[in-house]
């Protein structure tokens, strides 16, 4: 079990799973309903990112440079997350976002 090809293709079909996953986002990203939908996913994309950098660091054997990429590019996501949060509740766009969901 603990062949490294083995694990060289695992870790191969992880990424490819999680790129997957990321087409679903960016979906989710450009179509979605409202304001906030967007921001969510291009939230799950970048921490859908996150994992696709470490397992890019497994299949080139550097998971040390690669961890710290990661977590560097996790901080600059959540600011950049929480940042626009605070913009559209600014601007009053998520009070829209929350009328739309509300059943009349």
């Amino acid at each position: 079990m603990s062949d490294p090809a083995f694990i060289e293709h695992f870790v191969l079909y992880a990424a490819l799973g999680i790129v997957l996953l990321m087409a679903l986002s960016m979906y989710r990203a450009v179509a979605g309903p409202t304001t906030l939908d967007r921001l969510l996913g291009v939230n799950a994309i970048g921490s859908k990112t996150v994992a696709l950098i470490v397992l890019i660091g497994f299949i080139f054997r550097r998971e040390d440079m690669f961890i710290d990429i990661a977590l560097s590019y996790a901080m600059l996501n959540f600011i950049a997350v929480i940042a626009a949060a605070r913009y559209f509740y600014k601007r009053g766009l998520a009070d829209e976002c929350a009328a739309l969901r509300r059943p009349e």
